[in-house]
């Protein structure tokens, strides 16, 4: 059974497969929402919570990408990098708000087993979407696919750097790993934003 991964034949195939990701990374984001809540509520966690809203932004992204598929005009692919672009930088400011909010405190979240597990198969489902959909977005010529495999990527890098820092809370009772962890959600998110924005003024 040929993998969703595979290399396309020719641009209907690609678009088929550019498709399937998106549903993939929607649907197991969906769950994520709900997962990562519980976790957050749970345990207290910046940094969860911040992913979970991360969570919220992938599936913002990747609606938008499936609306795009189907009509690859220039003003739809604009619009709609526009909106991943404004999601962005909403996700960074609420993220460093309250991650400013907990390492002036000084709160010390609890240790959370379901957010480790599931930010650890988070990050090995985001890259490998994330190559799929690069490979797919450059084939087809399309920038916002080829975008929101960078988003993907940056989720799976996000997952990497919440998961740090939970164990490390987990383990070495590093309370502030969770809002540096929270943090490192900002940069990207910033970053992003920027690139998002510079490119398509």
């Amino acid at each position: 059974m040929p993998s969703p991964l595979d290399e396309p034949k020719d641009v209907g195939s690609a678009l088929r497969r550019g498709i399937a990701l998106e549903r993939i990374t929607l649907g197991w984001n969906v769950v994520g929402v709900v997962v990562l809540g519980l976790a957050a509520i749970e345990a207290r966690s910046v940094a969860l919570a911040g992913f979970g809203l991360d969570s919220v932004v992938e599936i913002g992204a990747s609606t938008v990408v499936l609306w795009e598929l189907t009509d690859t005009s220039k003003n739809r692919q604009a619009a709609a990098l526009r909106m991943i672009g404004a999601a962005f930088i909403c996700l960074s400011l609420y993220v460093a708000v309250q991650s400013t909010v907990v390492l002036l405190s000084g709160y010390h979240p609890k240790h959370s087993i379901l957010g480790i597990g599931w930010t650890a198969m988070t990050a090995m489902v985001m890259f490998a979407l994330a190559s799929g959909k690069a490979r797919a977005g450059k084939e087809l010529k399309n920038p916002v696919l080829q975008l929101e495999g960078r988003v993907t990527f940056v989720d799976g890098l996000l997952a990497t750097a919440v998961l740090v820092g939970l164990v490390l809370n987990t383990t070495l009772h590093a309370w502030w790993a969770d809002p540096l962890a929270g943090y490192v959600i900002v940069f990207y998110g910033v970053k992003e934003s920027i690139t998002i924005f510079s490119r398509h003024e």
